[in-house]
């Protein structure tokens, strides 16, 4: 087979601010590969299918040099095909989830840094790196483990990114209070279960609180007021779940009530999915998939088609203008 274009976007300058595309990240076309010839040795090649954006992309391109977020190279949890393979541990024709580089084809080496996905329910792939995968994982646990939910409690989510996290209260039973930028994500909330959806770009956040608290549990996406609107409305014995702070990424904001914490006993517990949660990796796997593909679990995407536009993907997810998880689709998904 004649050499292909194998189209990459690569990390180019720190942002101060949010992310210029085409100047913080570009579309690099220069590369080719021959993917019948390109050297394996002894691992395997890899064709990117979808690539997922998440706003702490923007937290890894601001990391020191030497820090383990590390910045050179654009990656983040995606899913692939096997083209070709010399690891006895995976097999031409198998799908691949893991942290994939924002490239077309890839080899890679280490098979143990990859989840083969089966794919039972037949869910599209774009799933695995939506509810199904990462982002679904990170709220599964994180509520599994810090919750600590009472059916009759009342749940805080700030933020569209918490969906998964307003259904999964639901599910145990708890009032759920929930915003988002725009009133169509808020609809969407209401569609979903939320009991009080609210748009916090027109409505003040600590108003509603006051009025519909107060907060027994708080999953938090947002931090800064946001934050301190929640300490000012839970309840004592509440627990707060920092999952994100989006709104301090380039803004820092001093919260001024954190007595609170002491003084209405509030457990705080903050978390990265990829470092903590091992015990609930096999009961996600075996719950979720099945549970979106029976319509138990709604979701909503938003699907950018090329690596060219990755820049403009990510800088709307952290401007909010997003209308669903973010996914950067690399092959057509007729092709899957």
């Amino acid at each position: 087979m004649a050499p292909i274009t194998n189209g990459r976007h690569i990390f180019k300058e720190i942002p101060s601010g949010y992310p210029i595309p085409g100047k913080t990240t570009v579309y690099d076309g220069s590369q080719t590969v021959d993917v019948d010839t390109i050297p394996l040795k002894g691992g395997f090649l890899l064709k990117t299918l979808v690539l997922s954006i998440d706003p702490y992309i923007l937290a890894r391109m601001k990391a020191p040099a030497g820090s383990p977020l590390v910045r050179p190279r654009v990656n983040n949890y995606g899913v692939g095909v096997v083209l070709r393979s010399e690891n006895p541990a995976v097999k031409a024709g198998d799908h691949l989830y893991g942290r994939f580089p924002f490239e077309e084809y890839f080899v890679q080496q280490d098979a143990k840094a990859f989840t083969v996905i089966e794919n039972k329910e037949k869910l599209p792939w774009s799933a695995y790196v939506g509810a199904a995968g990462m982002p679904g994982q990170t709220a599964y646990s994180g509520w599994k483990k810090y919750a600590n939910a009472k059916k009759g409690e009342t749940a805080f989510v700030s933020a569209g990114a918490g969906r998964l996290v307003v259904q999964l209260a639901k599910r145990d039973g708890l009032k759920v209070i929930a915003s988002a930028g725009s009133d169509e994500k808020v609809q969407f909330l209401k569609e979903i279960g939320a009991d009080v959806a609210f748009n916090y770009k027109t409505t003040k956040t600590l108003e509603i609180l006051k009025k519909e608290g107060p907060i027994n549990v708080y999953w938090d996406n947002v931090g800064g007021e946001t934050l301190e609107a929640a300490l000012e409305a839970a309840a004592m014995d509440a627990r707060f779940i920092e999952c994100g702070m989006i709104s301090t990424y380039n803004s820092p904001y001093g919260v001024k009530n954190l007595m609170h914490i002491i003084t209405k006993s509030i457990t705080t517990s903050g978390f990265i999915v990829s470092r903590a949660f091992p015990e609930f990796t096999q009961p996600f796997f075996a719950e979720v998939p099945a549970m979106l593909a029976k319509g138990e679990l709604k979701v909503q995407e938003d699907i950018t088609k090329g690596l060219e536009h990755v820049g403009e993907a990510l800088l709307a997810v952290l401007q909010g203008a997003n209308t669903g998880k973010s996914v950067i689709v690399v092959a057509e998904l007729s092709t899957y």
